[in-house]
Parts: structure tokens; C-alpha cells; sequence
């Protein structure tokens, strides 16, 4: 039995995503990915500007003056959102924890993609398999994976990306559109997502939250490490710490940024409190204009 203030949470993030992609990115998700091909659809008369090479010479032999071929877009892709459940996204300190920004991130792209046709699928991990949705289309479909993401008990506290695509691999037989939401809190996931490229067009978006560069000045506290449970008591008010806490964190986000790069692999980079919208139509018109 689900809660009612769960199923209440649920119904905002349906109303508030749907609108998003009704008002917002209408058309802009659909710009952004190509179709599996193109199919035959009808002939009509030549016009001036058209493609020679689009002449159906039969027909136009037949009536005695040019018809050319129309084709288009075989839309129906298969979207799979691979997000991360490990106990560090069950951190936020922007009125959100990192798995509610996930959840409304993934809500947003599902919506997205069954309103162009598209199936909708879901797995999720931590340090271990934890669910797989089948892909599928449909409003309830979207609704349930929405469900899953808030409510979903995970068993593993820790992050295995490679893992996630891993099986991946297993339980798709063709390419899809995939989008790994973390916060990459791993290593050694540079080599599986490569190989995951070579198949699959691999986006991954990563949600960060602002006090994991900055760190307030709030005196003596103790941090706890939410995947490992380590602590360590540290002292806010020294300004050295707390920049080179926050040259960390840039230093890693930067090396990421990198491996991304040298992959050939579009990134999208969220911050908890902030809009991810913004994000997501510049990574749509990026897409849009390489197609």
C-alpha cells in the first residue's frame, strides 16, 4: 500500500513534468534523436526544389510526367533510463534529495518519449541489480516508473555503474536512447560505458548537489559518507579546508567531463535547487544541430 502523501508527491511530479513537456520541450526531445530509418509512405507530383533522386520513374512513366517518393521518419525508439539508487542520492540539502531530482528528471524524458511513440523502459542500481521495468509505452507505464523511483526499497547502499551496463547489455536486443542518471560517485565505469557506446546512444546526466562543492562556514561537524557510513569530524570555519574541499570536487567533475569527451559522449550536468530544464533544452538543440 502505497502512501498518501507518496501518491500525492507522484500526481505533483506527473502535473508538473507533463507541463514541462507539453509548455516547454514540445518537439525539441523529438528533433534531438534520430528514428531507426526511413520507410516509404506515398508518391505525389514533382515540384520544383525537389530530390532527383527521389523520382519514382514507374509511376512517373506510367502518367507521363514526375512523381517523386515520400519517406518517413520509423520513429518508434526504446528509451532506458538507468538510474542509480545508492544511499548518496539520498542526500540533498536544496529542498530535494538527488533521488526526487532524479525522479522528476526521468519523469520529464518518459513523458517525453511517449508522446512521440517511443517505449519507456527502467532499470535500477546500486551496488547491485535492484529492479527492471520492461520497455513499454503509455501514461500508466510512465506513472508506475515514476512510483518505483520514489518508493523503491534498494537492497545495495553502494555504486556499481558498470554493473548497470552490464545488464543493460543482457536485456536489450537492439539499440536504444539510454540515459544513466548519478551522481558517478564510482570508478572504473569508463571502459563498460565505451562499450555500451559502441551499441547504444549513452547520455549520462549528472545530478550534483551544491553542498558537495561548497561547504558552508557552520563551525565544527561531523560528515558522514552515506555509501561507506565513514565520518570525520571537520571544522568548517577553516577557509583553506573549505576550498580545497571545493577544488576537489571542480577537479573531479572536470576529470569527468574529460572521460565524457574522449568517449564522444554527450553529458548533461544537473544541480539539485536548480532548474534541469535549462540543461536538458541545451543538450536537445546541441543534439538537434548534429543531426
Amino acid at each position: 500500500m502505497i502512501p498518501k502523501e507518496l501518491l500525492k508527491k507522484i500526481r505533483r511530479i506527473e502535473i508538473r513534468t507533463s507541463h514541462m513537456v507539453n509548455d516547454v520541450l514540445a518537439g525539441q526531445y523529438h528533433s534531438a534523436f534520430k528514428g531507426r530509418g526511413m520507410e516509404f509512405e506515398e508518391v505525389r507530383t514533382y515540384q520544383p526544389g525537389d530530390d532527383v533522386r527521389t523520382i519514382e520513374w514507374n509511376v512517373s512513366a506510367r502518367y507521363g510526367h514526375p512523381f517523386v517518393k515520400i519517406f518517413k521518419e520509423e520513429r518508434e525508439l526504446t528509451v532506458m533510463l538507468l538510474v542509480d539508487l545508492s544511499r548518496s542520492h539520498s542526500f540533498g540539502t536544496a529542498d530535494q534529495l538527488k533521488r526526487e531530482v532524479a525522479a522528476e528528471i526521468c519523469a520529464t524524458l518518459a513523458f517525453s518519449a511517449i508522446r512521440n511513440n517511443d517505449n519507456i523502459g527502467l532499470i535500477t542500481f546500486t551496488d547491485q541489480i535492484e529492479q527492471f521495468v520492461p520497455p513499454k509505452k503509455g501514461s500508466r507505464h510512465v506513472l508506475r516508473i515514476i512510483r518505483d523511483l520514489l518508493y523503491f526499497e534498494p537492497e545495495g547502499q553502494h555504486t556499481d555503474i558498470s554493473l548497470a551496463f552490464q545488464h543493460l547489455d543482457r536485456v536489450t536486443t537492439r539499440k536504444c536512447v539510454v540515459f544513466v542518471v548519478s551522481d558517478f560517485q564510482d570508478t572504473n565505469y569508463e571502459q563498460p560505458m565505451r562499450i555500451a557506446r559502441r551499441r547504444h546512444d549513452v547520455i549520462p546526466i549528472t545530478i550534483t548537489d551544491p553542498r558537495e562543492v561548497n561547504l558552508p562556514n557552520v563551525g565544527i561537524i561531523e560528515l558522514v559518507d552515506a555509501e561507506t557510513g565513514k565520518t570525520v569530524v571537520v571544522d568548517t570555519a577553516n577557509k583553506r579546508l573549505r576550498e580545497q574541499f571545493t577544488t576537489a570536487a571542480i577537479t573531479t567533475a572536470d576529470t569527468r567531463t574529460e572521460q565524457f569527451r574522449r568517449s564522444n559522449i554527450d553529458a548533461i550536468d544537473v544541480t539539485a535547487g536548480q532548474s534541469f530544464i535549462d540543461p536538458l533544452q541545451k543538450f536537445f538543440r546541441k543534439r538537434k544541430a548534429k543531426r
